[in-house]
C-alpha cells in the first residue's frame, strides 16, 4: 500500500479526490514531510503542532488524532516490509460547492502518503545559487506549509538538479530568506546566522531543532546578499535531507562538509535521532 485516505489504505493507482475539494479548487491544504527512523517518526510532536496551527489559522478541522496518523505510518511501513519511508501528511479544505466557504471547513480531506526514501550519505555536499525569483510574503502572519507552492516551482525551474543544487531565495526587501526546500544557515568567525521569520520564511522543524540545541547561540535577523557570499561556512536543513553542507555559491566557495559547526551539529541531530529511536 502506498496511501492512507481518511481511514483506509490505498495503492497509488487506487487513490483519488473530488475536483469539488477546496484543496484543487483554491489551493486550501497543508502539509508535513518526514521520515522514519526504524519505523519511528522523528520530532512527530513539532511536525503534529506546526500543522495543528496552520488548521486552526485557516478554520479546517483534523478529524484525526495525532496516534491514528502514527498508526496509519506504522501500517504503512509493515506493508513496505518494514522499510523507513518518506511521509507526507495532507490535510485539504475537503469538498465543498464552487465559491468560497464563508465560516468553517468542517470536512477535510486526509491523506498520508508514503514513497520510498531516496538515502544519500551523510555529509554529501551541495551547491547553491541565488535565484532571480523572489521569495513571496505568507498568506497569513506567518508562512504555513501549504498547497500554495507556485512560488516554490516557479524557483525550481531555474535549478537542473535539486538533487545537488539549491536554489537560494530573497525576499522582496532583499533579505536572504531560505531554500526551496530547506532552511538556510552560515558560519562567519565562529557565529551562527539564520534569517528571521521576519522574512517571510517557513518556520522549519529541523531549523527549529538547530535553534533550541546548537552549543553555539544562533543570531536570527535581516540579512543582505553580502553576508552569506563572506560567510565561512553554509548549510541548509530539512526533515527529510537532515543538515546538508554547502560547498559553493555561484562563484563563493565554503569549507562544506568540512565546517568544524556543521560537524558538529550533523553529530549531534544524528545522536537525538539515535536517542528517540
Amino acid at each position: 500500500m502506498d496511501a492512507w485516505k481518511d481511514g483506509q489504505y490505498y495503492r497509488a493507482d487506487e487513490l483519488t479526490i473530488s475536483p469539488y475539494d477546496h484543496g484543487f479548487l483554491y489551493g486550501l491544504g497543508f502539509f508535513e514531510t518526514f521520515r522514519t527512523y526504524n519505523g519511528q517518526v522523528f520530532l512527530w510532536e513539532e511536525h503534529w503542532s506546526r500543522l495543528s496551527s496552520a488548521l486552526e489559522d485557516f478554520r479546517i478541522t483534523m478529524p484525526f488524532e495525532n496516534d491514528i496518523i502514527i498508526q496509519a505510518v506504522e501500517a504503512l511501513t509493515a506493508e513496505n516490509n518494514g522499510a523507513d519511508g518518506y511521509f507526507r501528511l495532507n490535510v485539504s479544505a475537503g469538498v465543498h460547492d464552487i465559491g468560497l466557504q464563508p465560516n468553517s471547513y468542517e470536512r477535510s480531506t486526509v491523506i498520508l502518503f508514503r514513497k520510498p526514501l531516496h538515502n544519500v550519505p551523510r555529509g554529501t555536499e551541495k551547491s547553491a545559487v541565488w535565484l532571480q525569483t523572489v521569495r513571496n510574503s505568507p498568506e497569513s502572519g506567518i508562512r504555513h506549509k501549504s498547497h500554495h507552492y507556485a512560488n516554490n516551482i516557479h524557483a525550481r525551474f531555474e535549478v537542473p538538479s535539486l538533487a545537488s543544487i539549491e536554489g537560494i531565495f530573497l525576499n522582496s526587501e532583499g533579505f536572504i530568506a531560505e531554500g526551496i526546500t530547506s532552511n538556510l544557515f552560515w558560519v562567519k568567525d565562529g557565529k551562527l546566522y539564520t534569517p528571521s521569520l521576519e522574512t517571510g520564511i517557513l518556520a522549519g522543524v529541523t531549523r527549529d531543532w538547530i535553534i533550541k540545541n546548537s552549543p553555539i547561540v544562533v543570531e536570527e535577523g535581516l540579512y543582505k546578499e553580502d553576508t552569506l557570499n563572506e560567510a565561512d561556512e553554509v548549510f541548509i536543513t530539512n526533515a527529510v535531507q537532515e543538515i546538508v553542507p554547502i560547498k559553493n555559491l555561484n562563484e563563493k566557495h565554503f569549507l562544506g562538509n568540512q565546517g568544524p559547526v556543521y560537524a558538529t551539529l550533523h553529530d549531534m541531530y544524528v545522536e537525538c535521532i539515535k536517542k528517540e529511536g
